[in-house]
C-alpha cells in the first residue's frame, strides 16, 4: 500500500481491508448517539465496507506508528454537467486532535478529487458539532444549509399498540396449543365394536384384518 508523507510523524495513505474494523470502532466511539445523535444513526459498518468497496481511493486513513490517528471518507457524485466531491466522513482519534490530522486528510482528499474532475465540493456534519463547523469554515467551505430532520416515537402509535396486543394474543394462543395433552391411540383389547387408530401409522389394505368368524 502506498503511503504519503512517510517523512512525517503522521502520514495518510489509502484504506486497507485489515483497516476496515480500527476505522469503524473509532466512529462508533466518537459518533455517540448522546453528542451527535444523527452520526450516531447513520455510522454502521457497511459504511466503510461500502465506501471502500465503491470509492477507495477517496477513503484515507491517518496513522502514527501504525496507530490509528483519524480516517476520511468521500465521494464522487456527478450530475448533469457537474462533478461533486463529497465528505461523508471524518473523524480524528481524541489522542491525536490538534496534530493537523483533520487537515492532512482533508487536503488530501480533496486533491485527489480535482484530479478526478471535481468542481464543487460538499460536506455535511450535525449542526451541533461546533468544532467540526469551524474547522470546515477555516478549510474554506460555507454557504451553510440547516437540514432539519423531524421524529416520532413509534411506541406511542395506535398501530403499535394493535400489533403489540395481536402478538400478544398470537403468543397466547400457541401456548394454549402446546399445553393440551396429547391423545395417544390405544390397541384393541378384543372388545367387540372397538376400533384402535394410530393417526401416526399410514396403514395399506392388508395391514387390516377382518374376521367374520
Amino acid at each position: 500500500m502506498k503511503a504519503f508523507d512517510e517523512t512525517d510523524t503522521i502520514y495518510v495513505r489509502e484504506l486497507g481491508i485489515d483497516d476496515i474494523a480500527p476505522v469503524y470502532h473509532l466512529g462508533e466511539e466518537q459518533f455517540t448517539s448522546d453528542l451527535y445523535p444523527y452520526l450516531y444513526r447513520t455510522w454502521d459498518e457497511w459504511e466503510v465496507i461500502g465506501l471502500y468497496n465503491t470509492d477507495p481511493e477517496y477513503c484515507l486513513i491517518a496513522e502514527t506508528d501504525s496507530e490509528l490517528a483519524g480516517f476520511i471518507l468521500g465521494t464522487i457524485i456527478s450530475k448533469s454537467s457537474w462533478t461533486y466531491g463529497y465528505i461523508l466522513w471524518l473523524c480524528v482519534n481524541p489522542k491525536f486532535q490538534r496534530q493537523g490530522v483533520a487537515d492532512k486528510l482533508v487536503d488530501k482528499v480533496v486533491a485527489r478529487m480535482i484530479e478526478d474532475g471535481a468542481r464543487f465540493m460538499l460536506v455535511d456534519t450535525d449542526p451541533t458539532n461546533i468544532p467540526a463547523v469551524k474547522f470546515f469554515n477555516r478549510k474554506g467551505f460555507g454557504n451553510i444549509r440547516q437540514h432539519i430532520f423531524l421524529s416520532m416515537n413509534l411506541s406511542k402509535h395506535p398501530y403499535y399498540g394493535r400489533l403489540i396486543d395481536y402478538e400478544h394474543q398470537k403468543a397466547e394462543r400457541a401456548g394454549y396449543r402446546r399445553t393440551r395433552p396429547t391423545i395417544r391411540s390405544r390397541k384393541s383389547e378384543g372388545i367387540p365394536g372397538e376400533v384402535a387408530i394410530n393417526p401416526l401409522v399410514n396403514e395399506s389394505p392388508t395391514d387390516l384384518i377382518i374376521n367374520d368368524e
